[in-house]
């Protein structure tokens, strides 16, 4: 094991110990290695050409790539690592891993009592223009957080409507429909993952704690567990907003146009 694995407090154990059956472990790990992303190497290419299937210039990539490597990643029980494989310190793009960070930082928001009720309009701690319409003036951080909020409109030039009918199967391709209009429902009552309302929620908590978001997870979550200096969370190059008279760059909820938290695995 690597000594630097070793120094993030985190240490190898016997797979055994920890509760595992080492062979089917290992059968694990070979079947992770064997079956990565079938997306290309090369990020930039892979969204130039299209891989969330939509439109010039709508799919135009707005934030910062780099391209990926080998797999990477452990198998952590206990605090105790029972299997890893490729380089763990490898910082890689993580796509929607970022909305899992997103919600750490609205949990931390609840915490510090900057959102006092997940279910209460987000229009009541956010006046950006972006709740004041009908159709968004009810929704809540709950739903924006579970991602039911119907959310409308554009932000960082992107409409929500591109990411209408978006197709989660396991079958190759998109649906044919990904990308057209659709009649909008109540917030809180059709459920639908898109990336455009994703960013709509990293944007209103940039609003609530009045500072970018990085600076708020590496400062309560990423510094006290130890983690490395070696992550970044990235926006787009047109997300940025001043807030009390400062330049702020809201960052993305993924890597879906660009950016999102790029992090190694053992972070």
């Amino acid at each position: 094991m690597d000594q630097s694995v070793m120094e993030a407090g985190l240490k190898p154990a016997n797979p055994e110990e920890l509760g595992f059956d080492a062979p089917a472990l290992e059968e694990a790990v070979a079947y992770a290695i064997q079956n990565e992303s079938t997306m290309k190497r090369d990020i930039a290419e892979a969204l130039a050409d299209g891989h969330f299937a939509e439109p010039w210039p709508i799919c135009r990539t707005i934030g910062p790539v780099k391209n990926r490597k080998d797999p990477a990643g452990l198998i952590i029980r206990h605090g105790q690592i029972a299997a890893s494989w490729g380089d763990v310190e490898r910082v890689d793009m993580t796509f929607s891993v970022s909305k899992s960070y997103l919600a750490l930082c609205a949990g931390l928001a609840v915490d510090d009592g900057l959102i006092r009720d997940v279910h209460q309009p987000v229009r009541h701690l956010v006046d950006d223009g972006g709740f004041d319409t009908v159709q968004n003036r009810d929704i809540t951080w709950a739903q924006l957080l579970q991602l039911t909020s119907e959310w409308e409109g554009t932000l960082w030039d992107k409409p929500d409507w591109i990411d209408h009918n978006r197709d989660l199967s396991a079958r190759t391709g998109q649906a044919g429909e990904k990308g057209v209009k659709r009649q909008m429902q109540p917030p809180g009552t059709h459920w639908e993952y898109n990336d455009v309302r994703v960013n709509r929620l990293a944007l209103a908590l940039m609003h609530v704690f009045r500072r970018p978001l990085p600076e708020v997870l590496k400062e309560r979550i990423m510094d006290p567990i130890g983690a490395s200096d070696t992550w970044e969370w990235h926006g787009y190059e047109n997300s940025y907003v001043e807030i009390d008279g400062k330049q702020m760059h809201s960052v993305s909820g993924g890597a879906h146009w660009g950016g999102g938290l790029w992090i190694s695995a053992l972070d």
